[in-house]
């Protein structure tokens, strides 16, 4: 479609339709790959955790990680102190929940 469109044996108006149906079919694809991307550069650094938790749940939002993958991007980028205390508890966290809640506790004491 692309060549015929140079080589101008194809209509703009006729390969505007077919661009715009293939964004609809395939566009969402690059914005999830984008919000991937902000996900990983999403770091705690000076913030207390309930500011760290709400920019990374706001930013993980349809990146369609999920469970594991979510909680392993959580880890990676928060206060290694804590990360290495609840790695270390006796009942390990499973949900992005938990770490959620659990970080937040340690970070107020």
């Amino acid at each position: 479609m692309l060549e015929n469109l140079e080589t101008r044996e194809v209509e703009f108006g006729l390969a505007g339709k077919f661009l715009l149906e293939l964004k609809k079919k395939f566009g969402g694809g690059i914005q999830k790959l984008v919000k991937v991307a902000k996900l990983k550069k999403v770091e705690q650094r000076e913030r207390n955790m309930e500011e760290f938790i709400q920019e990374f749940r706001r930013v993980a939002r349809g990146s369609r990680y999920e469970r594991r993958v979510l909680v392993e991007e959580f880890k990676r980028e928060m206060n290694r102190v804590i990360r290495r205390k609840l790695m270390e508890a006796e009942k390990p966290l499973t949900s992005t929940k938990q770490w959620y809640e659990h970080t937040t506790n340690l970070d107020r004491h």
